[in-house]
């Protein structure tokens, strides 16, 4: 029985992946002249900051001026690519619903993802995200947390919501997003395969359970009596 349950935004609460992989390849040619491989996306892209990702690119670290130009060139990409494909910016299948039965039953919540606030701000806006979650209370990439697989986003997440990391559940698509969760000793990781396929989170022990959408989440795994 747990407590309350966090969730990672990209590739989780929506289903951006394929946005953010055209948008990184482009830059990616920019930047070396070759895209990302499959390979390097999923090792060096999904959980990590954009200072991160273009450490890797440039292959060294870049200046704080170089990492803000660019990724603020890149994230505005890819919101324009959200905003012309308005017909799939949508919560992932089932989120609506499981959202809704959280906030009825009182059981906390909050969103810890390595996006940056221009990119936060834009969910908050496009995805009415206050009707589910305390603003204030989603942790973000503010330039002070390290990226994905380094635990302190739900080690922060969790002290946000007043509960241990053991009462916590997270939802997660990346493969250091789970290991930040196994980091910060999350009770529960359930791997959501939006993008990538169910065999590859069954070769992660960390996790629980494995997802295609939010309706496969079994509601009786909460402490409802806690949260009330």
């Amino acid at each position: 029985m747990y407590k309350g349950i966090i969730f990672d935004f990209n590739g989780t609460l929506f289903f951006d992946s394929e946005k953010h992989l055209e948008a990184w390849r482009e830059f990616s040619k920019r930047v070396r002249k070759e895209t990302f491989t499959d390979d390097e996306m999923r090792e060096y892209m999904f959980g990590r900051t954009n200072e991160d990702i273009l450490a890797y690119l440039l292959g060294r670290k870049p200046e704080p001026e170089l990492v803000e130009k660019l990724g603020k060139e890149k994230e505005a990409v890819y919101r324009e690519m959200c905003r012309k494909d308005y017909k799939n910016t949508v919560l992932a299948p089932g989120a609506v619903e499981f959202l809704d039965y959280l906030k009825e039953n009182n059981i906390p919540t909050t969103i810890a993802t390595m996006s940056e606030k221009d990119n936060v701000d834009f969910y908050i806006e496009e995805f009415q995200l206050s009707r589910w979650f305390d603003i204030d209370k989603i942790v973000y990439a503010d330039g002070t947390i390290p990226g994905k697989p380094a635990p302190d986003i739900y080690i922060k997440a969790a002290k946000v919501l007043n509960l241990a990391p053991k009462e916590c559940i997270v939802v997660e698509d990346a493969v250091s997003g789970i290991e930040a969760a196994r980091s910060a000793g999350i009770g529960k990781i359930i791997a959501i395969a939006s993008m990538e396929s169910v065999e590859l989170y069954k070769n992660i022990p960390a996790v629980s359970q494995i997802i295609k959408n939010f309706d496969e989440i079994d509601r009786n795994i909460f402490n409802i009596k806690c949260n009330i």
